[in-house]
């Protein structure tokens, strides 16, 4: 309204009215809410409008396609968005929804019963591009050397300036076949593609009548778009493994992974120790202390206190700030009373994997090269056996767990085929990152899966702009 205002057309409106733009659809299984800050109005502030919001999201999503029978939830902010459904849908019980239900079931999920997956750095070829480059609202910039033209004897010169815009969603059927890759996956298909594509232009030497000639000329569009395609990944692929065959990202990786099969989780991590002498990026550190944080249940007190006192010493007293923030958020805290809980819940919802076949996968662990999101795993479980086999691990998370049904009239009743998957709406609260989406995925195309998940969230976003998001800005 401000900048309306400013700009001197206020009083030209008759009427106003507010345009409640609650979940944006990103692609056909992807919506978002993107609000920014959304995890650290919900967690720091305890400020509920994003919740709000999430709620008033989800009715309007229940009057296009049905009131949503069976609703599931883990965590303090899932209840509360359950609760206010429940009281909006009490305040409009005068107009019945007659809607026949497209979903099965609605699982509400917290950030912060998984707060370990986003810390981590996501594998899939989406995730890598997030990660290195940043993608929003489905737009990513990058280096324009590597899409510049080749001419020859032109000795480089004259190459753009202006970062490369490219829009990626699954309307491009190439980039829908590799988004959800492991990376180490995405090269055997981009050259079994140009194959492919080189064949079929060889085929116009084969034309030889004047229909064959047409048929040639009328998928030649479609050629050429694949062709531009193709280029366009394979550049982004190149300059992707620059970073991922670089030395600094295997140790981070290696890292990681230690952290995540429980290795070496309870005592000052050397690599770490090297990235803050060598002032590496403050957000690269805090999510390797963060990460190391969170696979120890907090870690022990002098542990802690010499992380903090390396960090503030090298980057600045004013982070102390930051700091505080992310020991109230639960990602950086001292552990209490000496006992680590992630073995158990490590070992039962199986988050750690030896043996991952990156090519050909047939487990969720692949999006992380071994690590399984819990977040995702909480949501198979769910599906099949039921949550009442892991309630040992419930507990252990924060946050209630519950279910709630919605009594639909007798004439609305799904009656299921034989072989019909359900179909769950899973809502992140606080953030999904683009690995966890390419999981789900990976769950719905499962043959004898029998769940298809369609997903939600505050906002897509990944371990960089999560803490980025919790720091506080020097006044």
């Amino acid at each position: 309204m401000c900048s309306v205002k400013d700009l001197g057309v206020l009083g030209s409106f008759i009427h106003r009215e507010e345009y409640s733009l609650d979940l944006i659809p990103f692609d056909g299984d992807l919506l978002s809410m993107e609000s920014e800050g959304a995890f650290k109005e919900c967690y720091l502030e305890s400020d509920q409008t994003s919740l709000y919001h999430a709620a008033k999201g989800l009715m309007t999503l229940q009057a296009l396609y049905g009131t949503i029978p069976q609703i599931f939830g883990k965590g303090e902010c899932a209840r509360q968005v359950a609760n206010m459904m429940i009281r909006m849908k009490r305040e409009f019980t005068g107009s019945q929804n007659s809607v026949f239900p497209v979903f099965d079931n609605l699982l509400l999920l917290d950030r912060n019963v998984d707060l370990l997956t986003p810390l981590a750095t996501q594998l899939t070829y989406e995730g890598l591009i997030d990660e290195i480059y940043g993608i929003q609202n489905s737009y990513v910039k990058l280096p324009p050397e590597k899409f510049a033209p080749k001419k020859q004897g032109d000795g480089g010169k004259d190459l753009p300036t202006e970062a490369k815009k490219l829009q990626l969603n699954s309307a491009e059927e190439l980039y829908a076949e590799i988004r959800d890759k492991n990376f180490n996956a995405v090269g055997s298909v981009l050259s079994k593609k140009a194959k492919v594509i080189s064949a079929a232009f060889e085929e116009r030497h084969n034309a030889k009548t004047v229909g064959e000639i047409k048929q040639f000329v009328s998928q030649l569009p479609h050629m050429q778009a694949a062709r531009g395609s193709l280029a366009n990944h394979t550049s982004i692929a190149e300059l992707i493994k620059d970073v991922t065959t670089s030395e600094d990202f295997f140790d981070k990786l290696t890292v990681e992974q230690e952290f995540m099969s429980g290795i070496d989780t309870d005592k000052v991590n050397g690599y770490i120790e090297d990235c803050i002498a060598q002032k590496h990026s403050l957000i690269k550190v805090l999510r390797l202390v963060c990460l190391q944080s969170v696979c120890n249940s907090g870690l022990k007190q002098k542990v802690l206190d010499y992380y903090k006192r390396e960090i503030l010493q090298t980057y600045g007293y004013e982070h102390i700030l930051t700091l505080h923030n992310l020991e109230k958020a639960g990602l950086l805290k001292p552990q209490m009373g000496g006992r680590n809980n992630y073995p158990t819940i490590r070992k039962t919802l199986r988050l750690w994997m030896d043996d991952v076949n990156e090519q050909n996968p047939t487990d969720i662990s692949y999006v992380y090269s071994g690590y399984a999101p819990l977040s995702v795993r909480l949501a198979q479980l769910l599906s099949r056996p039921g949550w009442r086999s892991i309630e040992e691990v419930l507990r252990i998370l924060p946050g209630p767990h519950f279910e709630e049904r919605q009594p639909l009239p007798t004439g609305l009743q799904k009656k299921r085929q034989p072989g019909e998957n359900r179909i769950t709406l899973i809502f992140f609260l606080g953030g999904v990152t683009f690995a966890e989406v390419a999981a789900l995925r990976f769950l719905s195309q499962l043959e004898d899966g029998g769940t298809e998940y369609v997903i939600a969230t505050t906002k897509l976003m990944n371990g960089a702009t999560w803490i980025e998001s919790l720091m506080e800005k020097p006044v």
